[in-house]
């Protein structure tokens, strides 16, 4: 759970920022890039770790919750994480540091 919610706050804080501060978050930018970097970091590290997971043993599936409309029929919720999705969790973890990184240095001399 921790994969799709830990860099959630970020874009939301730094769009509320955006929204009721404009010249003090212009002025403040360097500051907002590094919670950015740092949460996607630690979701590179969790995405990490599952690739690593996923090396050592088969698809990881986390049973989550359960509706049962019937005796005989339910729907169950969960996560799957098989080689695709470990290996594009950490692809697109690792592009979204970099992006980051290269924009921030970018958009340092913006006036």
């Amino acid at each position: 759970w921790i994969i799709p919610f830990v860099p959630l706050p970020v874009p939301m804080l730094i769009g509320v920022g955006l929204l009721l501060f404009p010249t003090v978050t212009k002025n403040l930018r360097r500051m907002w890039a590094f919670p950015s970097i740092l949460l996607l970091s630690i979701v590179m590290v969790f995405a990490t770790n599952l690739s690593i997971q996923q090396i050592n043993s088969n698809s990881i599936y986390q049973y989550v919750w359960s509706w049962t409309l019937d005796n005989d029929f339910s729907f169950e919720f969960g996560y799957l994480i098989d080689p695709l999705t470990s290996i594009m969790s950490m692809l697109i973890t690792t592009v979204g540091i970099m992006v980051l990184i290269y924009s921030d240095n970018y958009m340092a001399h913006d006036q």
